[in-house]
C-alpha cells in the first residue's frame, strides 16, 4: 500500500500544477473551446472583422464602379463555350442583346459567351490602400485581365452587390464597436458608482435611468435624424447617429450592472476592505469590477448584433448612413419595392452578411456566458 502512495504521489503533484494553478482565463477559455456553438461564434466574428479590416483586398470590384444595372450573378463555370470541360475557372459577363423585352421594353441581357473572363487569385485590379497606409492593387479573386466580374450581381446603379456588402461591413461594424464601447464604459460606471454609494444617489441616478429607458426609441431616432440637413458632410451625420445610439443604450447596461454591484458590495471580502481603511475607489476598481466584468463581456457580445440590427433598420430608412459611405442598412433601400424583390433577389445579399453577424455574435454570446458560469 505505501508502495502505491509514493507511486501515485508525483502524479498528484502533476495534476494540480495543471489544473490548480490555472487563472481565471485559462479556465473560460478551456470551457469555451468545448462549446461548438461559441467556437463557431468566435471564427465567424473573426472572419467579419478581417473582412472588414481588408476590405479592399477582399473585394473584386471596385464598390463605387458602375456597370449594367441590376445585372444578375455571374455563376462561376469550367466549361467553354461548346460545353468542354476547361481547367481555369471563368465567368461570362452579362451583357445586352438586341431583344427587348415584352413586358418593359428594356434590352434583354444574359452571359456574352464569345468574350470568357478567366478567374484566379491574388490578381491585379482596382488600387486601394491596404489598411488604409499601403497602396495597392492586388485582390484576393477576381478576373486575371482586371476587368470586372459581379458573383452576386449589380444593384440599379450597376454596382457590384459583393464589393459593396464587403465595404458595408466596415461602417455597418465600426458603428456597432463604438456604440457598444461608449454604451459599455458610461453604463458600467454608472452602474458600479450608483449601486456602490446607494442612498440619494442612487436614487436619483436610477429615476434618470427609468427616464432613458421610457423614451421610444424609434420614434426619437427618426425625430433627431430629422434634425439635420440633408446637404451636411456624412462625417457629421455618422457622428450624430452614434452619440443618440449611445445616448439612449447605457441605461439598460447601467442597470444590471446596478444589480451586481448590489449584490456583490454585501460579501465579506468587500465588507472586510472596507473595515480595514480601502478606499472607494480601491474597493470599486480591484474588488467589485474584476467580478462584473465577466458580466459586462457577455453583454457587450450580445449588445453588437443589437446595433447592427438597429444600423440596418434606420439605414433603410434613409436616417442612418448618407452616400457616398457604405452600409448594409443603405444597401437595404433597393430593396423597398416588391417588384424590385421579385425581379432581382440578389439585392437581399446584405440581409444575409446582417443575419451571419448576428448570428456569430449571438453564439459567440451564448458560449462565453457558459464558459463565465457553467452553473
Amino acid at each position: 500500500m505505501q508502495m502505491h502512495i509514493q507511486s501515485t504521489a508525483p502524479l498528484a503533484k502533476t495534476i494540480d500544477a495543471k489544473h490548480g494553478n490555472e487563472s481565471y482565463i485559462a479556465l473560460v477559455w478551456r470551457r469555451l473551446k468545448r462549446s461548438w456553438t461559441g467556437m463557431t461564434g468566435l471564427v465567424l466574428v473573426c472572419l467579419l472583422l478581417v473582412m472588414a479590416l481588408f476590405a479592399g483586398f477582399l473585394a473584386p470590384v471596385d464598390p463605387k464602379q458602375t456597370d449594367i444595372g441590376f445585372a444578375p450573378p455571374e455563376i462561376v463555370r469550367f466549361s467553354d463555350k461548346e460545353g468542354n470541360f476547361a481547367f481555369r475557372p471563368r465567368t461570362y459577363p452579362t451583357a445586352e442583346t438586341e431583344e427587348l423585352d415584352p413586358v418593359t421594353f428594356q434590352p434583354i441581357v444574359g452571359p456574352d459567351y464569345d468574350n470568357p473572363r478567366l478567374l484566379g487569385f491574388f490578381v491585379k485590379g482596382f488600387e486601394y490602400k491596404l489598411l488604409g497606409i499601403i497602396p495597392f492593387d492586388r485582390h484576393f479573386f477576381g478576373t486575371r485581365d482586371g476587368k470586372p466580374v459581379h458573383f452576386l450581381g449589380t444593384d440599379k446603379f450597376g454596382r457590384d452587390v459583393l464589393s459593396r456588402a464587403i465595404y458595408g461591413s466596415r461602417i455597418s461594424l465600426m458603428i456597432a464597436l463604438i456604440v457598444v464601447f461608449i454604451v459599455t464604459v458610461v453604463g458600467t460606471t454608472m452602474g458600479l458608482v450608483s449601486g456602490y454609494f446607494g442612498g440619494q444617489f442612487d436614487a436619483w441616478t436610477q429615476r434618470f435611468v427609468d427616464l432613458v429607458l421610457a423614451f421610444p426609441q424609434l420614434p426619437l431616432y427618426l425625430a433627431l435624424s430629422s434634425l439635420i440637413p440633408v446637404t451636411a458632410p456624412t462625417n457629421v451625420f455618422l457622428a450624430f447617429v452614434i452619440i443618440v445610439m449611445s445616448a439612449l443604450g447605457w441605461a439598460q447596461m447601467s442597470r444590471e450592472v446596478r444589480g451586481k454591484t448590489l449584490a456583490l458590495a454585501r460579501i465579506e471580502y468587500v465588507r472586510a476592505a472596507m473595515a480595514v481603511g480601502a478606499t472607494d475607489r480601491r474597493i470599486i476598481f480591484q474588488h467589485i469590477l474584476p467580478n462584473v466584468l465577466s458580466h459586462v463581456i457577455v453583454a457587450v457580445t450580445l449588445a453588437i448584433p443589437q446595433v447592427v440590427l438597429l444600423e440596418s433598420f434606420l439605414g433603410f430608412l434613409g436616417f442612418a448612413v448618407k452616400p457616398p459611405l457604405i452600409s448594409w442598412g443603405l444597401m437595404l433601400q433597393d430593396t423597398a419595392t416588391y417588384s424590385v424583390i421579385g425581379s432581382y433577389p440578389w439585392i437581399l445579399t446584405p440581409v444575409a452578411f446582417v443575419l451571419l453577424t448576428v448570428f456569430a455574435f449571438n453564439a459567440l454570446g451564448d458560449g462565453l456566458r457558459d464558459a463565465v458560469d457553467p452553473y
